[in-house]
């Protein structure tokens, strides 16, 4: 399935489809069931041709598992939810619950992880916080065995329905979007920036879209521990962003005759 939108903006990258199945796509990628991975790393893979995929045991993280839309995935972290409030926070030092966890892992695990897990990964002052955070979050169980990450020109539409749509995009092609959603559409607020990881942003917050009358895209990658984990593949100055697919067609359908044929936007991509 071509891109109107892809072509238009000049993308180095494809855009990527999610898509929910029942069925596991052939020479996937896929991490190994109980290995750590990002999430990020199976949608980028997908940016640059690959098809990636995970299910309920293969997810890589707690936060990927969540992020995608396999339940509350915090109750399984090390320690349960409670470590994960102080993992994400202030950490588990001086928790002698959370010390116990460290100790008992401690010849398992990644250093970085352990020391992450002992002094706390800061992105939220206090452990009372990160409650609200998981509180708030738009958490799903979705009705499918995998999720499926997808460069959308292998999509065959007539087989496969994708949920999700998601561009990785540098700046001006981040600024071309934007003005797109809004484009053809009432209100100034059509696109959204929540606080969330980066996989988050890429499948339940555009799920939770996806179920209103007038659906917003998500901007993501403000999470720097996805940046740091996709910027071998995709290099400093990429966002992403993700609508779901009936939004995304509503927005192919209004390329043309749009200000992506205007001079403003055709000197601004042929600076380069």
């Amino acid at each position: 399935m071509k891109s109107k939108i892809a072509e238009a903006i000049k993308m180095d990258y494809n855009p990527v489809a999610l898509i929910w199945s029942d069925e596991k796509p052939e020479n996937a990628i896929q991490f190994q069931k109980g290995k750590w991975g990002c999430i990020m790393w199976l949608a980028t893979s997908a940016a640059k041709g690959k098809t990636a995929v995970c299910d309920r045991e293969t997810f890589g993280c707690w936060g990927g598992g969540v992020g995608v839309g396999f339940g509350n995935q915090y109750e399984n972290f090390p320690g349960g939810e409670e470590c994960f409030c102080r993992f994400l926070s202030s950490g588990n030092k001086n928790y002698a619950k959370g010390e116990a966890v460290a100790n008992d892992m401690k010849p398992y695990i990644r250093e970085e992880f352990y020391n992450d897990f002992l002094y706390g990964e800061r992105y939220l002052k206090t452990p009372e916080l990160v409650k609200d955070f998981i509180k708030d979050l738009p958490i799903i169980d979705i009705p499918a065995k995998y999720v499926v990450f997808k460069p959308l020109k292998d999509v065959d539409i007539e087989n496969e329905s994708p949920e999700i749509v998601i561009f990785f995009v540098n700046p001006d092609q981040l600024s071309a979007l934007v003005i797109l959603a809004n484009y053809y559409r009432k209100g100034n607020e059509n696109v959204i920036i929540p606080y969330a990881a980066g996989c988050q942003a890429l499948g339940i917050y555009p799920y939770k879209e996806a179920k209103s009358e007038n659906p917003r895209a998500v901007i993501g990658m403000t999470d720097i521990s996805a940046r740091l984990y996709t910027r071998n593949q995709l290099g400093e100055n990429i966002m992403s962003f993700a609508l779901p697919y009936r939004m995304f067609k509503e927005m192919e359908e209004n390329v043309e005759n749009s200000f992506l044929y205007r001079d403003t936007w055709k000197s601004l991509i042929d600076e380069k």
